[in-house]
C-alpha cells in the first residue's frame, strides 16, 4: 500500500485499466476471434511450422491447452497487457510521465480489444517492451543474453521482430560492446533453430514462406505491367482491373492473379514468382513504391481512424454488438481443433449491458493518430540521451516495416505507440516530472 500511495498517478490509471479488462472478460465470453486464430490453434494442437505465421503464439496457446479454456488465454493476455504497462512505468521512473506513457497501454480501447482477440500481438508487445526495458539497464552478460532471448521470442511470434533484432544489434550493440556476441547469440540461435525446424517441415529456408506473397500485396496497388514490361512467366501476375481491389485481397481473395496460380498460394514456386514480380515493380516504379509506403505510413497518424482497408477488417478491431453463432471461416480443420481445445462450443457470448459500456468507451477513448506523430517527434527535439534511441527507433521500425513490406493495418500501430511514448518520456528533461520510488 505504501508503494500505491507513493505512486498515485500510476496506481489510479492502473486501477482503471484493470477495471476495463475485467469488463472485457465479463462482456465478451470467452474471447474474440480473428481469421488468423484458426491457424494458431491448428499449429498449437498439431505442431508444424505454418507457411504464413511463425509458431510463437501457438506455443503460447499450447501452454494452456490442458485447461480447455480460451477464456483463460485472454485473461493471461490481459495480464500481459497490465505487465507491459508496469514495465514501461518502471523504466521511466517518473511519476507523471511514467503514468502517461503507461496509460497508452492501460487505457487505449483498441489495445484492450486486441488483448481480448486470440492473436499474437499482445504477446509480441510484451516481449518487445520487456527487451527494451532490460536494454536500458546497466549492461551485463545476463541482461545482454536476456534481451536477445526476448527478441528471439518476439521474432518467432511475429516476423516483425526480425528487423527489430537488427535495430538492437546497432543501438544496443553499441552500448554492450564486448557483450554484443552474447546478445547476438541469444537473439539469433533460437531463430536459427526455428528455421531448422521450418526447413525440415517444408524444405525451405526461413521462418515463414510468404514474404514474396506479401511483397506482391505491397506493390499491386500501383504495379503497371505496361511500365514494368515483365517477362512472360511474371506477366501472369499482372492485374488490369480498374479500380484495383484492396491490397490484402491479392493474397486472400480468389480473384487475385496469385491465388489463381496452380497449387496452394504459398508454395515455394508461387512465393518466389510473387517476389520476383514485386522486386521488378519496385525497380521499375520506385517513385510509386515510395509513395505507396508513405501513404500507408501516414494512415497511422490520420485523425479520426478512417475505415480501412474495408469495413470487415476495420470491424474486427471493434468490440462487436453481435457475433455470428460461430466464428466465420473456411478452415474446417481449424474449427474442429478449436472445439477440441475449448472442449466445447467456441462461439462468443455478448453479455449486455457490460459489452455496451465497452463499446461506448471505445467510441470515445483511443489514441489519436496526430498525437502519436507528435510524440514520435519529441525525442528528435528534446533528447540528449542515447538510451532514448532504442525505443524511438523500434517504434518507427514497427510502423515503417509493415508499410514497406506488406500493407497497413491498424493493429500494427498499437505495438509502436507504447515505445514511442516511452522514448518521449525518457527524452524530456528531469524537471518535467517527479521520480517514482
Amino acid at each position: 500500500m505504501a508503494w500505491v500511495r507513493e505512486n498515485p498517478w500510476f496506481s489510479g490509471v492502473f486501477g482503471v485499466g484493470l477495471l476495463l479488462r475485467v469488463l472485457a472478460v465479463v462482456g465478451y465470453q470467452p474471447a474474440l476471434w480473428f481469421p488468423d486464430t484458426y491457424t494458431y490453434v491448428v499449429t498449437a494442437i498439431r505442431p508444424r511450422p505454418d507457411l504464413v505465421r511463425p509458431a510463437g503464439y501457438s506455443f503460447f496457446l499450447r501452454l494452456f491447452e490442458l485447461f480447455h479454456s480460451f477464456g483463460l488465454v485472454v485473461v493471461v493476455q490481459h495480464l500481459l497487457g497490465l505487465a507491459t504497462a508496469v514495465l514501461i512505468y518502471t523504466a521511466i521512473r517518473r511519476r507523471v510521465l511514467g503514468a502517461v506513457a503507461a496509460a497508452v497501454v492501460l487505457l487505449d480501447a483498441y489495445q484492450i480489444q486486441l488483448e481480448h482477440l486470440l492473436v499474437s500481438d499482445t504477446l509480441f508487445l510484451f516481449l518487445v517492451v520487456a527487451a527494451t526495458v532490460l536494454a536500458l539497464r546497466p549492461v551485463t552478460w545476463r541482461t545482454a543474453l536476456a534481451v536477445g532471448l526476448l527478441l528471439a521470442g518476439a521474432t518467432i511470434t511475429r516476423t516483425a521482430g526480425l528487423p527489430l533484432i537488427l535495430v538492437f544489434l546497432v543501438l544496443y550493440g553499441w552500448r554492450a560492446r564486448r557483450l554484443t556476441v552474447v546478445f547476438a547469440a541469444g537473439a539469433l540461435l533460437p531463430v536459427v533453430a526455428y528455421g531448422v525446424w521450418f526447413h525440415a517441415a517444408h524444405d525451405r529456408v526461413g521462418i515463414v514462406g510468404a514474404n514474396g506473397a506479401f511483397l506482391y500485396v505491397r506493390v499491386m496497388p500501383f504495379a503497371e505491367c505496361q511500365v514494368m514490361k515483365p517477362p512472360a512467366d511474371l506477366a501472369v501476375l499482372c492485374d488490369d482491373r480498374d479500380p484495383r481491389p484492396p491490397a490484402q485481397d491479392y493474397v486472400w481473395d480468389d480473384t487475385s492473379p496469385l491465388v489463381r496460380l496452380p497449387g496452394e498460394t504459398f508454395t515455394a514456386e508461387n512465393d518466389a514468382l510473387a517476389q520476383r514480380f514485386a522486386l521488378l515493380a519496385i525497380a521499375r516504379q520506385p517513385g510509386d513504391y515510395l509513395a505507396a509506403v508513405a501513404r500507408d505510413l501516414v494512415r497511422a497518424f490520420e485523425p479520426g481512424r478512417p475505415v480501412y482497408p474495408n469495413p470487415e477488417v476495420y470491424a474486427a478491431y471493434e468490440f462487436p454488438v453481435t457475433v455470428p453463432a460461430e466464428p466465420p471461416t473456411k478452415d474446417t480443420l481449424g474449427v474442429e481443433l478449436a472445439r477440441r481445445y475449448e472442449n466445447g462450443p467456441i462461439s462468443t457470448q455478448v453479455i449486455e449491458p457490460v459489452a455496451g459500456w465497452l463499446r461506448t468507451y471505445q467510441s470515445v477513448l483511443a489514441l489519436p493518430g496526430p498525437l502519436l506523430l507528435l510524440v514520435l517527434l519529441v525525442p528528435v527535439i528534446a533528447t540528449r540521451r542515447s538510451d532514448v534511441l532504442i525505443p524511438w527507433a523500434l517504434a518507427w521500425a514497427l510502423l515503417v516495416v509493415p508499410a514497406a513490406t506488406a500493407v497497413f493495418d491498424y493493429r500494427y500501430v498499437l505495438p509502436a505507440a507504447p515505445l514511442a511514448f516511452m522514448a518521449a518520456a525518457l527524452a524530456l528533461p528531469p524537471a518535467t516530472s517527479v521520480k517514482c520510488k
